[in-house]
């Protein structure tokens, strides 16, 4: 059984920092394309960021410039560095893990979140 399981999270003021990691159990991490996602109450799940196998970077415009995706494959990790937080960012946030081998079907893995609170 895949696991992901976050941790990191937790309550910060305004214009603080959070580290989130999302360490993996069970797969070939590094054939992995890996991400977070976050949901705000009464809002659906939306991407935050992305890093494919190769260390290519996707972010939402929302956090361009303040949070960085990064990736340790020798630790079956997944990092995201948060900086200049904003009320805004309060959601959960999950990790995700994405791999769509040539011929079988795609494999995509869920952690359980971490609570992030931006809060004065």
């Amino acid at each position: 059984q895949v696991q992901l399981v976050e941790s990191g999270g937790g309550l910060v003021q305004p214009g603080g920092s959070l580290r989130l990691s999302c360490a993996a159990s069970r797969v070939i991490f590094s054939v992995y394309a890996m991400g977070w996602y976050r949901q705000a109450p009464g809002k659906q799940r939306e991407l935050v960021a992305t890093i494919t196998n190769s260390g290519i970077t996707n972010y939402a415009d929302s956090v361009k410039g303040r949070f960085t995706i990064s990736r340790d494959n020798a630790k079956n990790t997944v990092y995201l560095q948060m900086n200049s937080l904003k009320p805004d960012d309060t959601a959960v946030y999950y990790c995700n893990a994405d791999w769509k081998p040539q011929l079988a079907p795609r494999r995509e893995y869920w952690g359980q979140g971490t609570q992030v609170t931006v809060s004065s």
